[in-house]
C-alpha cells in the first residue's frame, strides 16, 4: 500500500491504475529469459502486439476515442469545418508557386492554381470571424475551428483562428510522403490519425458548419460524404458553403445530377454557393438566429 492510499477509504480505488502498474515493471530489472520475451511485455505497452492485423478493431477504438475524450476535455461544444485544397498558395507565396512553372503547360495549371489565393484570405477571413465571436453554450465552446491540419486553405483556417487568439483543431493523416501539422495549430488540439474513415468522422461528430473551399479528390470526398449523409436522413441538416461557384460549377454539374433523376431537385438546396467570408458567416449567424451574439 501506497502513502496515500487509506485502507478506510470507501471512495478509493481497490486496484492499481494502469500508470501505476506500467511504472512497477519499469522499476523492475529484466534479468530472465522469460522477463525478456515480449510475450511477457503488458499487452497495452506492446507496440508490435498492438499493430498486429488481429488488433485493427481496438486501433479503430482508440482513434475514436483519443480524440473525442480529449475534445470533451477541452471543452468544445461544436466545430466550424474547413475543407480545402492542400496545393492553393497563400498570397505571399504565389510568386515562389509560378517560379515552379518549367513548360507552358505547367505554367497554365499553376496559374489556375495562383488565381485561387483570394480563398485562401477568404478561409483565414472566415476563420478569425467564427472565432472572435466566442460563441459559448452551456460552458463550452461552440465553432471551434476545425481543419486537415495541413497546409493551403487548411493552414489558413487555423491561422485565422490564430489571428483571433483562440484555439483551434487540426486531424491530420498519415501519409507516405510527410505531412506536417501547420504551425497555427493549438499543439494540444493536433491530432494525427491512421485510418481516413476515422478522421472523416471527427470532422462531422461535432461540425455545426462546413465550408468547403476548391480542392482535389480529397476535399470532394470530405464534401460527397457530408452531403449524402444529410440527404440520407443519417445527419440533420447543417449550413454547408461552398465557396467559388465558378469553381464548383465548372467541376461538378450539379444540375445534370438532378435532371438525370439520381437525386431530387431539392437535394441541390442542401449546400450554398458563397464567395466571401462575410457572406459565409452571416448565413450561419441566420440558420442558428445568432443575431444577438
Amino acid at each position: 500500500m501506497t502513502d496515500d492510499q487509506n485502507p478506510r477509504d470507501l471512495t478509493d480505488h481497490r486496484f492499481y491504475k494502469a500508470e501505476q502498474e506500467a511504472g512497477f515493471i519499469e522499476s523492475q530489472p529484466r534479468t530472465t529469459p522469460q522477463q525478456q520475451s515480449p510475450s511477457y511485455s503488458l499487452a497495452f505497452r506492446d507496440t508490435d502486439f498492438l499493430l498486429r492485423e488481429e488488433l485493427r478493431p481496438v486501433r479503430f477504438q482508440l482513434e475514436l476515442l483519443k480524440p473525442e475524450m480529449l475534445l470533451d476535455e477541452a471543452d468544445i461544444g461544436s466545430t466550424l469545418v474547413i475543407y480545402g485544397s492542400a496545393r492553393i498558395p497563400a498570397p505571399d507565396m504565389v510568386d515562389a508557386a509560378l517560379a515552379t512553372a518549367t513548360t507552358p503547360e505547367k505554367k497554365a495549371v499553376i496559374e489556375r492554381l495562383v488565381a485561387k489565393a483570394k480563398y485562401y484570405e477568404e478561409a483565414r477571413k472566415l476563420a478569425f470571424i467564427a472565432s472572435r465571436c466566442a460563441v459559448v453554450e452551456e460552458g463550452r465552446r461552440q465553432f471551434v475551428i476545425c481543419s486537415g491540419g495541413g497546409p493551403s486553405i487548411m493552414e489558413a483556417a487555423n491561422r485565422g483562428a490564430a489571428d483571433a487568439g483562440a484555439e483551434s483543431i487540426g486531424l491530420n493523416i498519415v501519409l507516405p510522403h510527410e505531412q506536417a501539422p501547420n504551425p497555427y495549430v493549438t499543439p494540444h488540439l493536433s491530432f494525427q490519425f491512421h485510418y481516413f474513415a476515422l478522421r472523416k468522422m471527427h470532422f462531422l461528430l461535432r461540425a455545426r458548419a462546413v465550408a468547403v473551399f476548391p480542392g482535389g479528390f480529397g476535399t470532394f470526398d470530405e464534401f460527397f460524404e457530408l452531403i449524402t449523409l444529410i440527404q440520407t436522413g443519417k445527419m440533420k441538416p447543417i449550413p454547408i458553403l461552398l465557396f467559388g461557384a465558378d469553381y464548383w460549377n465548372k467541376v461538378v454539374n450539379f444540375r445534370a445530377i438532378a435532371e438525370e433523376g439520381v437525386i431530387n431537385f431539392e437535394d441541390l438546396d442542401l449546400f450554398h454557393m458563397v464567395e466571401d467570408a462575410e457572406e459565409a458567416w452571416d448565413h450561419v449567424v441566420r440558420f442558428y438566429g445568432l443575431e444577438g451574439d
